[in-house]
């Protein structure tokens, strides 16, 4: 929806004022590992040992008491990730693990986007209209970001400009 008076439409452009591409990204799926308590934290505290920095980290609802963990990481950190995650798979109990090393993380950023309802809504839409999926998504008070597939990513942000029009002078 877009906003009909002046002042409407400077708070919006002030709600998002830019659009970052990182297109070094890799997804790891743990999946049907225990929905119990220090799992989470056990696998992360093995990546963060080794200075494995982990971006966007999405944890399903769990389902027969196991649950599956996907995040991100850079993607010149995968060789290293993949043989910590082969080393911790059995301590882990996972069902099994994913790599994919093709991925893009487009954010949106703006201070204030907390405070305006919709803004998720119409990056989200935005991509869904052209049949861009999203992998993972990540919030925080001034930044929306989503992970898509690598070689959809500049038409991505290019999409997102438009919608925020962000090339208005």
């Amino acid at each position: 929806m877009r906003l009909a008076n002046n002042k409407e439409e400077s708070m919006e452009q002030f709600m998002v004022t830019g659009i970052a591409l990182n297109e070094n990204e890799a997804k790891i799926t743990v999946k049907g590992v225990p929905d119990k308590p220090g799992i989470a934290g056990f696998l992360f505290t093995k990546l963060a040992k080794a200075n494995i920095n982990v971006d966007m980290i999405i944890q399903s609802g769990g389902r027969e008491g196991k649950n599956d963990i996907s995040f991100t990481v850079d993607k010149n950190d995968l060789k290293e990730v993949k043989k910590i995650m082969e080393e911790i798979k059995s301590d882990l109990k996972a069902e099994k693990i994913t790599y994919d090393p093709n991925m893009a993380k487009v954010s949106i950023v703006g201070a204030g986007m907390q405070s305006h309802p919709g803004v998720a809504a119409r990056m989200f839409t935005c991509l869904g209209k052209v049949g861009i999926n999203i992998d993972l998504i990540s919030t925080s008070e001034i930044k929306i970001s989503c992970a898509v597939k690598k070689e959809e990513g500049a038409r991505a942000v290019k999409l997102i400009h438009q919608e925020f029009e962000l090339n208005k002078e």
